[in-house]
């Protein structure tokens, strides 16, 4: 299939704006020999420092300037459910390397918070910031020079992004994300609305709604629902970031450790060492960037991706802004629902034919570019595949033909609506996102006086007032990004501009309005 025309002039249009900050970040590419080992362009004594840790046989390899060397930096916490997981990853990673002729280490760790945890809270004010203290942690993990590709393990809402943004600031390594997968099926979606409802109407107490959240929160994993982690695995996959598949594959199964060591033993095989080098900045290119816009679009997934991915952009090079997902949003069919959207969740999306059948079917109308560098195979189509496991070897299939459930996932010729599960609105108040694909028909056009406040704080003391118990529009300022033409610019210029040498955003203004200028 042809691509499509809106979608081709969209790419254009990013390649000309970025034309000449994209040249001056590949030039870091091509700069940097990837021909022989990191770690024998150090001195002896570095290179003793960063063995002197390993296992035997990893030390003398390292020592010997050998083997590729895999830097894992890693987002484990156990306290989030999602990144539970990861615990154990290190020692596979490690296994699976050697099998292969390689070594692999973990090179560092970043926080990981949850803004299911904080949501409300003052700690949800470190949110979008700790987006900026994983792009600094990634980059200070793999500062040390002695890594032929990075293996990236993080799910959730600000995790993926910063990762990302740090590690695009070494755009000559490889890198592979390795996920960890959803928590099986809980509560379902329509149960856990209803007893929440009870709840707010006062039918049920605390310990009622308490024991609902624990149902559907329930085990390690990432959250069901579609909100960002979720949307930042479907976007890693069509960024060519993931293994074909990998991203909605439960954990703690042979399929999930499969693929784990998968990644681990590809990522060996793409450094510059071999012949099928893939520099993470080759595969996070223009094209990339538009398919990830388009998976937003036909999914309905994040608002939060309106910030994140022009930041992650911007990152390696690459300038697009909110008119680009506008356009890109009125050309994109809808093809699934996945709470809240829907009452599916993403297990029920992976079963219906998931990233596998998506990627098919967005490729075969035009809509992804399928002739971009990816980690997995060549193009996008090796995307519309999934994994499964033949006996205990790791296979890829073709994509099933339908759906198998077309309440939840359909095909582009008969979509749950002709444009995308998100939306830009414009008007006195500015410009906003809005995920209209949850948002029924009927109430998508609200009139009601505005409200406006300075902080959450201000708004939940007003509700505890009752001061919201009636139709308004709650307005809390100075929560967007500081500048729209680079969203997200203040938060990348330290893992991206900082260091290679190009040019720095600056703030000015006049006391009354403030203007981005660059250096």
């Amino acid at each position: 299939m042809a691509l499509n025309a809106t979608v081709e002039a969209v790419t254009q249009r990013v390649i000309e704006r970025s034309a000449s900050r994209r040249r001056r970040y590949l030039d870091l590419i091509d700069a940097y020999d990837a021909t022989k080992p990191a770690r024998v362009k150090i001195a002896e004594a570095n290179r003793a420092h960063g063995a002197a840790g390993c296992a035997v046989q990893d030390k003398i390899e390292s020592l010997g300037g050998n083997w590729p060397s895999i830097g894992i930096v890693t987002a484990y916490n156990d306290m989030l459910s999602a990144h539970a997981p990861y615990e154990h990853y290190p020692a596979i990673i490690r296994k699976a390397a050697r099998e292969v002729g390689a070594i692999a280490q973990v090179a560092g760790g970043v926080p990981a918070m949850c803004d299911g945890v904080t949501q409300g809270f003052e700690g949800m004010e470190l949110s979008l910031f700790s987006r900026d203290v994983i792009a600094l942690s990634t980059a200070v993990s793999l500062s040390h020079a002695t890594f032929d590709a990075a293996l990236l393990l993080g799910i959730c809402d600000k995790i993926v992004p910063g990762l990302l943004i740090g590690a695009l600031r070494f755009p000559w390594l490889p890198a592979i994300f390795v996920p960890g997968g959803p928590m099986p099926s809980g509560l379902p979606n329509r149960e856990k609305a209803a007893r929440r409802q009870l709840f707010a109407e006062g039918k049920i107490g605390r310990a009622e709604l308490l024991q609902a959240e624990a149902e559907s929160y329930h085990a390690p994993g990432t959250c069901t629902f579609y909100g960002t982690a979720n949307s930042n695995q479907m976007m890693m996959e069509v960024m060519g970031l993931h293994l074909p598949g990998a991203a909605f594959v439960s954990p703690n199964t042979p399929l999930r450790d499969a693929l784990t060591i998968a990644a681990t033993q590809r990522a060996a095989k793409i450094t510059g060492l071999g012949d099928e080098y893939r520099p993470i900045g080759r595969v996070v290119d223009e094209k990339a960037i538009v398919n990830a816009m388009v998976g937003l679009m036909a999914t309905g997934g994040s608002t939060n991706h309106f910030i994140h991915l022009p930041a992650i952009a911007l990152a390696a090079g690459i300038e697009i802004n909110w008119d680009d997902f506008a356009e890109l949003s009125h050309t994109t069919p809808l093809l699934a629902r996945i709470y809240p959207n829907g009452s599916a969740d993403v297990n029920h999306f992976h079963d219906a034919g998931g990233m596998a059948f998506l990627t098919r079917e967005l490729l075969d109308a035009g809509l992804l570019h399928g002739d971009v560098t990816t980690v997995g195979g060549e193009g996008l189509a090796a995307y519309a595949q999934e994994p499964v496991l033949d006996g205990e070897t790791l296979v890829w299939r073709d994509a099933p033909v339908a759906s198998a459930d077309e309440h939840v996932l359909r095909g582009a010729r008969a979509p749950f609506a002709a444009d995308g599960g998100l939306r830009l609105l414009s008007g006195g108040l500015g410009r906003a996102c809005v995920k209209v694909s949850a948002v029924a028909d009927d109430k998508r056009i609200i009139e009601a006086p505005a409200l406006v406040f300075d902080s959450q704080a201000d708004v939940q003391a007003a509700f505890k007032r009752g001061e919201l118990d009636r139709d308004c529009i709650i307005v809390v300022r100075g929560q967007g990004t500081a500048c729209e033409r680079h969203a997200g610019a203040s938060q990348t210029y330290a893992a991206y501009g900082g260091a290679s040498g190009s040019r720095l955003p600056r703030r000015v203004g006049d006391g009354r309005t403030d203007v981005w200028r660059e250096w």
